[in-house]
């Protein structure tokens, strides 16, 4: 129970810092027409997912409680994005170039593919 009251905090303060970073980002760079928000969100929960899991390889400092508050609450309300960058870069890591590459792919083609099926779905009579 204490690990989805984490998750579920720590989700909630990241919904609300996305919206407030993407928001914020998006009003600046409004001119562009280019999702200058939503890049923003994605790069920084990439860069903070990769200091925390390095702090943790490398120094085993943050405990099991506040690891799962942020990575996966925190981070996982601010930008799931953060996970996949997480993800891709292990197997970079572990030396696994090709899974790296096909997840990479998957992620993006499968997804676009799934939110273009999703759209065509409910445009459909």
């Amino acid at each position: 129970m204490q690990t989805i009251l984490l998750v579920g905090a720590g989700g909630a303060a990241g919904a609300i810092a996305r919206y407030l970073l993407s928001d914020w980002v998006q009003t600046l760079t409004a001119r562009t027409g280019f999702p200058y928000g939503t890049l923003a969100v994605n790069v920084l929960g990439c860069l903070v997912i990769g200091i925390v899991t390095g702090i943790v390889q490398t120094r085993d400092l943050i405990p099991m409680e506040v690891r799962t508050f942020l990575t996966i609450g925190l981070l996982g309300g601010f930008t799931t994005f953060s996970a996949f960058g997480n993800e891709t870069f292990a197997f970079v890591r572990n030396g696994q170039i090709g899974s790296a590459a096909g997840y990479i792919a998957l992620q993006v083609v499968v997804g676009v593919l799934a939110v273009w099926l999703g759209y065509t779905a409910v445009q459909a009579r």
